[in-house]
């Protein structure tokens, strides 16, 4: 698997492009990030926390090995555009006021069980926020190119998505999620033009 097929499978499970993938791909930064983001140690456990919820650790390492919070701050930082960035940076709050609301206690405090309800519901809100949007978007911009010079106007993305498709990005590009969770062998190894696959087993890691 390598990273254009990685993209498409986070692009699927997530319901949407992946937020920042060009510049993944390229290895440049964009042009269009803001100036004033910053993430304190506490942002970093938090989006830790996050991560851990959505992959968690069973037989293999889950995302919080991979140190998922590192990861989420570089892509945000680098890759994400300024309206994006203020929504992710505002999500870490709502998601902790969502916490509150369902369960009285902040994310941080919360049971696993908790979480994994909490964020399974965000999850489905997500998709249908990004799905309006998809929606919103592709008409505005068939409407602007009737109308010669006007430009449509772009909706921030949610923030759970934006944290979601992280996750599964920085985990399975990590040495834990590409050695432990995927099957691996390392460069330079033979060729085997046709192997045989049984149910259940590991998908091969990204090269």
């Amino acid at each position: 698997m390598n990273r254009r097929e990685l993209l498409r499978m986070v692009a699927l499970a997530t319901g949407g492009a992946v937020i920042g993938g060009e510049f993944l791909l390229s290895g440049c930064k964009n042009p269009k990030t803001g100036a004033g983001i910053s993430f304190s140690a506490d942002n970093i456990a938090f989006l830790d926390e996050v991560g851990e919820t959505i992959i968690p650790t069973t037989s293999s390492p889950g995302a919080k090995a991979a140190k998922i919070g590192e990861f989420m701050k570089v892509m945000v930082t680098d890759c994400y555009t300024e309206d994006d960035q203020k929504a992710f940076m505002a999500g870490i709050d709502q998601l902790n006021e969502a916490s509150k609301k369902a369960n009285g206690v902040d994310f941080m405090k919360a049971t696993p069980d908790q979480r994994k309800t909490l964020l399974t519901a965000i999850d489905k809100e997500a998709k249908e926020y990004q799905k309006e949007k998809d929606a919103k978007e592709s008409a505005e911009r068939q409407k602007a190119n009737k109308e010669r010079d006007k430009l449509f106007t772009w909706q921030p993305n949610h923030y759970f998505t934006m944290m979601k498709q992280l996750t599964l990005l920085g985990y399975f590009t990590s040495e834990p999620g590409a050695t432990k969770a995927l099957r691996y062998v390392q460069v330079p190894g033979k060729f085997e033009g046709c192997t045989e696959y049984k149910k259940g087993e590991k998908a091969w890691a990204t090269s």
